[in-house]
């Protein structure tokens, strides 16, 4: 398994202030994708800075206390990637499941010590 991207991922139901921060660092607006999972739909805001830095800031559609702050790490091998975490004793995030989106197939991981991780593979048309 190669690891293929790494970087903070925020998730909060007040996306749009975080966002706004990170612009004020520098940082600008790649894309947003809306995905839609078992507990709901939400909108990532990918961001990258001119050093190459990126975050990801999740806008979530319902009401959450606090913001949760995570790893999403993009692999070249999802199942590859889940055996490791979930070997490590990672499960899936509550109400979350695998999601396949077309263009890429992803999960919120959870390790047992509480840290968020987003897995995500992008699926290229010759795979």
């Amino acid at each position: 398994m190669k690891i293929t991207g790494f970087n903070p991922i925020i998730a909060s139901s007040k996306a749009e202030e975080i966002v706004k921060v990170f612009e004020a660092l520098g940082f600008e607006k790649r894309h947003t994708p809306v995905v839609t999972s078992a507990t709901g739909t939400a909108v990532v805001t990918r961001m990258k800075h001119e050093n190459g830095y990126h975050v990801d800031v999740l806008a979530l559609d319902r009401d959450i206390p606090r913001d949760m702050t995570g790893i999403r790490i993009n692999v070249d091998d999802f199942d590859e990637a889940y055996a490791v975490f979930t070997a490590r004793g990672f499960e899936i995030a509550p109400g979350d499941s695998i999601v396949d989106l077309g263009f890429a197939k992803t999960v919120i991981m959870v390790a047992p010590s509480g840290f968020m991780v987003s897995l995500m593979q992008h699926i290229k048309k010759n795979d």
